[in-house]
C-alpha cells in the first residue's frame, strides 16, 4: 500500500488574469509516461499556461515521482484514495485559474502540441466548448483495436441521438471549455462516465460547441490502457441517465 503522506504543491505562479490555459492531468499509475507528458505539455506552443496534476492514489511510483517535482509551472494535488478519472478532473477544475480549461491524459495518446488548434475556436470567440476529434481531419491515427472503434462510434451515436449534437467523438479526452462554463457544471461521475455526463449537460445549454481534428497515438492494454468493456456499459447508462432523468 502506498503510504506516502498527503503533500499538495500549489504554486502561486502568474496572476490569475495572465493565465490563458489550465491543463488538467488526471494521473493513476502512469510512471512510464508521466515525465514525458509533463515535458510535452511544457513545450507545447501556448504561452501563459499552468499544469494541474491530480494523482489518484497511484501505487506504481507515480506518486513518489510527483512528490519530488519542483516546478513553478506545475501544481500537484494528491487524492487520499483512488476515486476515478472523473473525480480527478473535478478536483483539477476547482483549482484551475486559466480562462480556458483543457483535459490531458497522463499517457502519450494525445499530443499537447495540438493545444493551439484545439483552443483556437475559443480564443477566436467562435466557440465556448471544443472537442478534439480522433476521427476527423488528416492527422495521424494509430491503428489499434477494432471493437474499441466500434464501441466509440456506438457511444457517440447514442449520445448524439439524445443530445441532438453531431459529434464524431464524444469519448475523446481532449475537451476544452471556457473556464466559467465548466466551473458552473456539477460533475457527478467519478470514473469514465465523465465524458457522456459532461456532453449531456453542455448540450442542454446554449453553448457554441466545435470539433477540431486531432492526432491519436493509442496504446494497447500491455502498454497501460485502462478503459474496458465495463466502462462502455457504464457510459451507456450515463447517456440515458443524464439525458433522460436529469
Amino acid at each position: 500500500m502506498n503510504l506516502l503522506p498527503e503533500k499538495n504543491f500549489l504554486n502561486i505562479g502568474p496572476n490569475d488574469d495572465e493565465i490563458l490555459l489550465s491543463i488538467i492531468v488526471p494521473c493513476f499509475n502512469e510512471i512510464h509516461t508521466i515525465s514525458q507528458v509533463i515535458e510535452k505539455i511544457k513545450e507545447s506552443p501556448v504561452n501563459n499556461k499552468e499544469i494541474i496534476i491530480i494523482d489518484d492514489f497511484s501505487n506504481d511510483g507515480s506518486r513518489e515521482f510527483l512528490n519530488n517535482l519542483n516546478d513553478d509551472l506545475i501544481n500537484v494535488i494528491f487524492h487520499k484514495t483512488n476515486q476515478g478519472k472523473g473525480a480527478a478532473i473535478n478536483t483539477g477544475i476547482k483549482y484551475a485559474r486559466g480562462k480556458i480549461i483543457i483535459i490531458q491524459d497522463a499517457d502519450l495518446e494525445y499530443d499537447p502540441n495540438e493545444f493551439p488548434n484545439i483552443i483556437k475556436p475559443i480564443t477566436d470567440n467562435k466557440a465556448d466548448v471544443v472537442y478534439g476529434s480522433r476521427f476527423q481531419g488528416g492527422q495521424p491515427h494509430r491503428v489499434v483495436y477494432f471493437w474499441h472503434r466500434v464501441g466509440n462510434g456506438f457511444l457517440t451515436f447514442l449520445s448524439n441521438i439524445f443530445t441532438d449534437l453531431n459529434l464524431s467523438d464524444m469519448e475523446t479526452c481532449y475537451k476544452a471549455f471556457r473556464s466559467e462554463i465548466i466551473k458552473n457544471i456539477r460533475i457527478e461521475e467519478k470514473r469514465f462516465g465523465f465524458e457522456p455526463e459532461i456532453t449531456a449537460k453542455i448540450s442542454k445549454k446554449d453553448y457554441r460547441i466545435y470539433e477540431v481534428g486531432i492526432s491519436y497515438y493509442g496504446r494497447t492494454y500491455k502498454e497501460g490502457k485502462k478503459i474496458g468493456w465495463k466502462d462502455g456499459f457504464q457510459a451507456i447508462w450515463c447517456i440515458l441517465k443524464y439525458n433522460l432523468f436529469r
